[in-house]
């Protein structure tokens, strides 16, 4: 299966088919007690007998495979009746292999569904609403409601299609010991950032001050940055995207004027992994990356590094995107939902997602497993719960319901943010494309929502 650009796009005419759909499958939601099974994902399954096999699509495989088969064990000792049958499927690919499902059947019993390719599975009638199930679960009350409002946003509406399990935050992670050899202060603000990364620099030793991401997910880190240091608050103007305002444009610049002068010239072509590894071989000062890489880190470095949030503006002023939230979603074509949703509420369970989460170094989405002591000891995901819950902190809600919005942030722009890079584009001309795609994805949806 490819994993590049999913599909030839048709500007426009996909965004409008893609949010009448929506339309019609919300005003369904709305007006029905279920849903007749017409959506593009075809057959609406069954209830079941609650006992047997059921299928599980984890959609951050490789990853997260160690921590889900723990899961898997302990629910199938809780419920001997059920087998849960894993599929690991890499995180570059998840929203393909979804789509290519859709069309051609074989869609799983529940899955991992992130806010980011929401909207997108939500659209094509794939997935099961929540609503009413969560009323009447253990789960009801026990769930973070910012979450809850994140994932229902995210879909497009108020219908609730995902149950959250955890949400990540942009995290700068430094190391303490060469900080402390420079006598450098934590990067708290931006000033002190971009200190610390030209004082950190001894290219001659191949020592950088810090490492940029340039290959696959660079778009996210590159427009916290922007709106980070910019203080610009919303994403929209009106029906105009603030991505090419001209204080996103110069931030952006300054950012990215660090690579080969601050950074390695591998960066360009570096994902999370190769950038965490080379992070953690000890010559690099500083990495931008969420909370998912903490145990990486705990591996190669001990004590040797900490993880805050990403910088404020001088004045303390904490601006920073909205971080995708992962979750589990029902798929409407399961032939046995009623095993699928105690996987679900057993997964998210306290104790159950306590554990995930200290696995992947998250902020749980259940409210008691959020009170385990592992947070208090996990500095970077106190320290992420305390911003993204800060009075003080300002939130650019990401427009995670735009159907196009994983394809516009993903395939659509991360080679022209490696041109950025190698210089053979300007910020400003990047920052332009983005824009006209991003108004012209919200204005069809505006028109057909």
């Amino acid at each position: 299966m490819a994993t590049g650009p999913r599909r030839t796009r048709v500007p426009g005419a996909r965004r409008a088919a893609v949010a009448v759909a929506l339309g019609s499958v919300l005003a369904l939601t709305v007006t029905a007690c279920g849903d007749d099974g017409s959506g593009s994902a075809g057959d609406k399954g069954t209830e079941g007998s609650g006992k047997g096999e059921i299928t599980f699509w984890d959609n951050n495989g490789g990853v997260r495979t160690d921590i889900w088969k723990q899961i898997i064990a302990d629910f199938e000792k809780k419920y001997p009746d059920i087998k849960v049958n894993y599929v690991g499927i890499p995180a570059a690919s998840a929203q393909s292999k979804y789509d290519t499902a859709i069309q051609g059947g074989g869609l799983p019993d529940v899955g991992g569904v992130g806010t980011a390719m929401l909207a997108e599975v939500a659209v094509q009638g794939a997935l099961e609403p929540l609503d009413s199930r969560i009323e009447k679960s253990a789960l009801n009350g026990k769930l973070s409601q910012n979450l809850l409002g994140v994932s229902r946003s995210a879909s497009g509406g108020d219908t609730l299609y995902q149950v959250p399990t955890s949400a990540n935050n942009g995290t700068l992670w430094y190391r303490t010991d060469l900080f402390k050899s420079a006598g450098l202060d934590a990067p708290t603000s931006w000033s002190k950032f971009y200190d610390a990364a030209s004082r950190l620099t001894d290219k001659g030793k191949n020592k950088f001050g810090f490492t940029i991401r340039g290959g696959e997910g660079s778009i996210a880190p590159a427009l916290d940055a922007a709106y980070g240091q910019s203080g610009i608050t919303s994403f929209w103007n009106g029906d105009k995207t603030t991505v090419n305002d001209p204080k996103n444009v110069a931030a952006l610049e300054k950012y990215v004027a660090l690579y080969k002068k601050a950074t390695p010239s591998a960066d360009v072509n570096n994902d999370f992994t190769k950038m965490v590894a080379q992070w953690d071989s000890g010559t690099i000062g500083m990495l931008s990356h969420n909370l998912g890489s903490y145990q990486d880190h705990v591996k190669a470095l001990g004590g040797k590094f900490r993880g805050i949030p990403n910088p404020t503006l001088d004045d303390g002023t904490r601006v920073q995107i909205s971080n995708p939230v992962d979750g589990l979603s029902l798929f409407k074509s399961g032939k046995n939902k009623a095993a699928a949703w105690k996987f679900i509420e057993f997964a998210v369970s306290a104790e159950e997602n306590s554990k995930f989460n200290e696995s992947a170094g998250q902020v749980p989405a259940n409210t008691d497993a959020a009170k385990d002591a592992w947070i208090q000891q996990a500095e970077p995901t106190k320290l992420a719960a305390e911003a993204l819950n800060g009075a003080g902190t300002k939130i650019v809600q990401l427009p995670y319901y735009l159907p196009d919005w994983n394809t516009i942030s993903k395939a659509d722009n991360e080679p022209g943010f490696q041109k950025v890079l190698l210089g053979k584009m300007s910020v400003k001309d990047f920052l332009d494309t983005l824009a006209d795609q991003l108004d012209t994805a919200q204005a069809d949806w505006k028109a057909h929502h």
